[in-house]
């Protein structure tokens, strides 16, 4: 039961929703006049949220002028020489015109004629850089002699003797350390035994 009356309150709610949004639309049409240009073309907001509405087709070198809110329709001018952007009629606009990226819109009622977008304003102040700062990037190198060549000193090759000819003769090292191993070990052995008792 509480299913049924959920879904019954969502019905009205998205009923009530639509309706105003219709009543907005249709003020908002009758704001604009007519909503017909001369050639009769209207374009549409399909755009899910609120699009800028720019004083020419570009959204760098021009400004925002208003808005336009999804489902609204205004009657359309003209286009952009790449039919990027729609100029169409808004009287928030300086001149009453403004200008909507057009995949935001749908445009009806026939084909727009190519318009020229309005000159760009120039900046008031050219921007400069500041000559101290731009000294601070100057790089001036220092002038250097250049490196001269100075010559390896000669190549000192060691000589070597050949020591085993001229080793006295006399006890072999190795018989040495075998000697010393031997006794060791029998040292090792008899102490071995006799600490076993």
């Amino acid at each position: 039961m509480k299913q049924n009356w959920f879904k019954i309150f969502n019905q009205i709610i998205r009923v009530m929703v639509v309706s105003l949004m219709l009543f907005f639309m249709a003020e908002r049409v009758e704001a604009y006049g007519d909503a017909q240009g001369p050639s009769g073309v209207t374009v549409t907001v399909t755009y899910t949220e609120p699009v800028n509405v720019r004083g020419g087709p570009s959204t760098f070198f021009y400004p925002i002028v208003g808005k336009a809110f999804p489902g609204d329709v205004l009657p359309a001018l003209g286009v952009s020489e790449k039919h990027e952007w729609v100029q169409v009629a808004f009287p928030d606009a300086p001149g009453g015109v403004g200008w909507l990226y057009a995949e935001f819109v749908t445009v009806s009622g026939g084909e727009l004629r190519i318009v020229e977008p309005p000159p760009t304003s120039t900046p008031a102040i050219t921007a400069t850089i500041n000559p101290t700062f731009a000294a601070a990037f100057i790089f001036q190198p220092t002038s250097t002699k250049m490196p001269t060549f100075t010559p390896p000193p000669p190549l000192d090759i060691p000589q070597f003797k050949d020591e085993i000819a001229n080793r006295p003769s006399g006890i072999a090292t190795g018989w040495l350390v075998f000697a010393l191993l031997l006794v060791g070990g029998i040292g090792y052995s008899v102490t071995f035994l006799l600490y076993r008792r």
